[in-house]
């Protein structure tokens, strides 16, 4: 529980920061970045957030419970309004992850030409 606190308080130290600078990131992005950083150079260690990150991932189906109440509030979303918003979604993701993979897949090659 104070894992999670802390996390929190993370979150809110960033987006108060973000909010006094007028930094174009949302304070959100900024905390796990700054967790990230930490993690990676070992000033803090993995196991002083474990629990805490577990816990919350554990109840993460809780954050999406507003999304699917919506639902409820907008029944056009379940007809062809929703199918046109459906495909929307999928194919944004299609593009996504082709575009990821066909980036990496030219970085490796670009890596693999000048490694050698």
């Amino acid at each position: 529980m104070v894992q999670a606190g802390g996390l929190t308080a993370a979150w809110w130290a960033c987006d108060r920061l973000v909010r006094a600078l007028a930094l174009p990131v949302p304070g959100g992005i900024l905390a796990l970045a700054l967790l990230l950083g930490l993690l990676l150079s070992g000033w803090l260690p993995a196991d002083l957030v474990r629990r805490g990150a577990g816990g919350l991932l554990d109840h993460m189906v809780l954050f999406f419970v507003p999304a699917v109440m919506a639902l409820l509030n907008h029944p056009e979303w379940l007809g062809l309004v929703g199918l046109k918003i459906l495909l929307a979604i999928v194919l944004g993701t299609l593009a996504v992850m082709v575009g990821t993979g066909w980036v990496v897949e030219l970085c490796f090659r670009w890596t693999a030409d000048h490694a050698a």
